[in-house]
């Protein structure tokens, strides 16, 4: 630990004592006191993320502390109109109004140019699936099971014709805003998600899958990722809530045809 920093902060509250503070100084002084210390005080320094958990803790405990009875919000509030209206306190106002925007740029500049930190845990993109799912209900076995419709490609393509352009339409009414227009994964919305929506037109992605793993993923969609795909941030909704299962298989084999790729077949062990 810093024990200078340390030092400093107990200092500053002695300080606050002797000054006899208010409820709401003693609040802002632990507050100030608190992230100086977790910044500053200990080696090696907290991840971001980290003290970012911590200083939300702190200041609900204090939020809490300042309107958790009647004698004490009323000094709170008291101390806010005075420090608001009284002309001995215009300059220390005008300053604080000035401060605060000032504060909150340079925190988001310090953010915008800090080198990216890694995530807590390793992130698995195309995670292991579950041996069995249940769609709407019914069981569905994501290592053997397949595409009923898939067969249709070559012993009806009128029939098969008939299920693309569903696809098609499924998608382009629900997937587009996301996975983009030429399904690159760039979206009016994709750089919202993280990560950012899969490339399909990448031989790394689909053509890499079996169809009955994409039908995991578009029936559970984000809520089914599995704890190795944490931290993300994905919006997509498990479709198994709004489409129906042929919808689905569609829209998976429109996903295949469009980028003009393969769906991987299972492969006997010999």
């Amino acid at each position: 630990m810093n024990l200078l920093v340390i030092l400093a902060i107990i200092a500053a509250w002695i300080g606050l004592r002797f000054l006899k503070a208010n409820s709401l100084a003693w609040a802002a002084g632990i507050w100030v006191g608190l992230y100086v210390g977790l910044s500053y005080g200990i080696n090696p320094p907290l991840p971001s993320s980290i003290l970012s958990m911590f200083m939300a803790i702190i200041t609900l405990a204090l939020v809490t502390y300042l309107t958790a009875g009647n004698d004490r919000m009323k000094e709170m509030a008291d101390t806010i109109v005075t420090f608001v209206v009284d002309k001995r306190y215009t300059g220390a106002l005008i300053g604080v109004l000035i401060a605060l925007p000032l504060l909150v740029s340079f925190k988001v500049y310090l953010n915008m140019t800090q080198a990216p930190e890694p995530p807590i845990s390793g992130r698995t993109i195309h995670p292991v699936p579950p041996n069995t799912i249940t769609v709407n209900g019914s069981p569905f076995n994501i290592v053997e099971g397949h595409n009923p419709y898939r067969e249709l490609e070559s012993s009806d393509p009128d029939a098969f014709a008939l299920h693309l352009e569903n696809g098609r339409r499924v998608y382009y009414q629900n997937c587009v805003f996301c996975h983009g227009d030429n399904m690159e994964g760039d979206g009016q919305f994709a750089h919202g998600l993280d990560p950012i929506p899969a490339n399909f037109q990448d031989a790394t992605t689909i053509a890499m899958l079996q169809e009955s793993y994409l039908y995991w993923r578009v029936a559970k969609g984000g809520p089914g990722l599995p704890s190795e795909s944490t931290p993300w941030l994905s919006a997509m909704p498990a479709w198994e809530n709004f489409l129906t299962e042929e919808e689905m298989w569609d829209v998976i084999m429109f996903l295949y045809d469009y980028t003009g790729q393969r769906p991987r077949v299972s492969e006997e062990v010999h």
